[in-house]
């Protein structure tokens, strides 16, 4: 599910893949609904792309977010994105217990946690690989 959920710098949110054209991508925002076309010059990335470093490797997203929805139990997250840089390493070490805290800012914790409650309040809640 997470290979057509994507970010798109320098825009809010997340989008879904609805369609490709020749140079660019037709996305509805998981916010409000509304398409727009994505170009090839802008920064796009699928969340299945992304890892978080860890001290050993690296862990997909996708088992950030599953970690994330046993521990909430299939709800948002309890901590805000407003929450001290201290409160969010700490929410974070629960859920990545041996995430690299000098290679993990507070800025990605705050943007794993805002996709996340997203991607809950929009239904998108399969976090499994796809085959």
């Amino acid at each position: 599910m997470l290979k057509k959920i994507l970010s798109i710098s320098g825009k809010p949110g997340l989008y879904e893949l609805v369609s490709q054209g020749r140079n660019m991508l037709i996305v509805e925002s998981l916010s409000d609904k509304k398409r727009m076309p994505a170009y090839a010059h802008e920064k796009i990335i699928s969340l299945a792309d992304i890892a978080i470093f860890t001290e050993d490797n690296e862990v997909p997203l996708r088992d950030v977010f599953a970690s994330i929805m046993t521990k909430e139990g299939g709800k948002e997250a309890s901590i805000s994105i407003k929450s001290s840089s201290d409160e969010l390493r700490e929410y974070f070490a629960t859920v990545l217990p041996n995430f690299d805290r000098n290679r993990v800012y507070p800025s990605d914790i705050k943007k794993v946690i805002a996709w996340y409650n997203l991607l809950i309040s929009s239904g998108k809640n399969s976090f499994t690989e796809e085959a």
